[in-house]
């Protein structure tokens, strides 16, 4: 079996406030691309967390990548605690719970719902020790809140056969303009 840990920049770190966000259009193809690779390299499960930005749209894409490759892989969004999310506006919690439908497995770490930052730790070691790979989208030179996770990866691997693959912003940029070109030589 092959489980895949897969999370990133949140999508107000990204600047992406509309589904219809250039920008995610791009990281949605990001994510598209390295998934299937991911699945033909022998993933079982897609595995990630429920935070707005790469989680979530890495479960959608998943999700979706499920009508090309049928029977192949599973979708697991797992969450830090119970109740997360609940602080969430109204479209924010229906993109969440909408990711815990359409997911084959979802489930909270802690049976609490947040008291400590103990708890995000256990999530992360929940996930370490539950999943054979990581794919961050994230780059080191521009901090967010998943250099918490990138940190834990990063320890964790130093000691396990654990494997970080990243995706930082060049990578994005390459991203954008060959979306950028096939677009142009399409329209023409």
């Amino acid at each position: 079996m092959s489980r895949l840990w897969i999370t990133g920049y949140r999508s107000y770190e990204l600047g992406i406030f509309k589904k219809n966000d250039p920008k995610k259009t791009v990281i949605d193809k990001v994510i598209k691309d390295n998934l299937s690779q991911e699945i033909m390299d022998g993933v079982d499960w897609i595995i990630t967390g429920g935070q707005l930005g790469i989680e979530q749209w890495s479960i959608e894409v998943a999700n979706q990548l499920k009508t090309e490759y049928p029977d192949e892989f599973k979708t697991s969004v797992m969450l830090p605690f119970q109740k997360f999310g609940e602080q969430w506006n109204n479209d924010n919690k229906m993109s969440l719970q909408k990711c815990i439908q359409n997911s084959d497995f979802s489930a909270s770490v802690s049976n609490e719902p947040y008291k400590s930052p103990i708890q995000l730790k256990a999530y992360q070691k929940f996930m370490l020790t539950h999943t054979d790979k990581a794919l961050l989208i994230y780059d080191l030179d521009h901090e967010g809140k998943t250099k918490y996770d990138y940190n834990q990866i990063k320890q964790y691997s130093d000691h396990n056969d654990y494997d970080l693959r990243m995706i930082d912003f060049d990578d994005l940029q390459e991203a954008a303009t060959e979306y950028e070109n096939s677009r142009k030589s399409f329209e023409e």
